[in-house]
């Protein structure tokens, strides 16, 4: 696997001054990401996300903090068949214990393939992330011996990893296989801003699941 750093500008690159650009991107401040992996003992599964979001917008101190984000709705669906079984209504807030039992149970890891970035426009939004240093993959993916499967969600998640694993971006749904026999596939974004509803997106995860044999 590839772990030479991605850098890609983004936004309408091309399309306007570059120097300005780059001026503009060496402006903005560096972010680290703000956690270590999620390595439960066995894990089965890496499930990678881009990069979190601002800190505002976290309701607890780990991946997929938005309560605006249906990434853990879709996994109460799939997994405990109600799709807030995971959601704490009067906090506001995810239910941290229960997430992490339930993703230690069915040997999910959890990740993110960007390590420090640039948000070019001060936002979530993956399209205006500049990516300085990746995920190193080699190493995380050594540190799971029973790992079967890389599993994106997003557009821009699923390049890096093809990048990293030198193999084309799956289609929606879709798998490949890397070199060392890793399975790499590609969900769709778990965000709102994705136009496809949530139990749409739930069908693409329960697929993979199955695949996988742990739904």
């Amino acid at each position: 696997m590839d772990s030479t750093p991605i850098r890609k500008a983004a936004g309408a690159a091309g399309t306007g001054d570059r120097g300005t650009s780059a001026a503009v991107a060496a402006s903005v401040s560096v972010e680290s990401h703000p956690w270590e992996p999620f390595i439960p003992k066995g894990a089965r599964i890496l499930i990678v996300g881009t990069f979190p979001p601002e800190r505002k917008r976290w309701s607890v101190d780990f991946y997929y903090p938005n309560p605006g984000n249906d990434f853990w709705r879709i996994m109460g669906l799939l997994f405990l068949d109600d799709k807030n079984a995971l959601f704490d209504s009067e906090s506001g807030s995810w239910c941290l214990d229960r997430i992490k039992a339930l993703m230690s149970d069915k040997g999910i890891a959890l990740a993110d393939t960007a390590r420090r970035v640039r948000r070019l426009r001060g936002n979530a939004s993956d399209k205006f992330l500049e990516i300085l240093e990746p995920v190193a993959l080699d190493a995380l993916l050594a540190a799971m011996p029973d790992c079967r499967a890389v599993v994106s969600t997003g557009e821009k998640a699923a390049s890096v990893i093809a990048a990293l694993t030198s193999t084309d971006v799956p289609g929606m749904g879709g798998m490949t296989v890397d070199a060392a026999g890793m399975e790499i596939w590609r969900m769709p974004s778990s965000s709102r801003a994705y136009p496809l509803k949530l139990e749409r997106k739930a069908e693409y995860y329960a697929g993979l699941f199955r695949h996988l044999g742990i739904l």
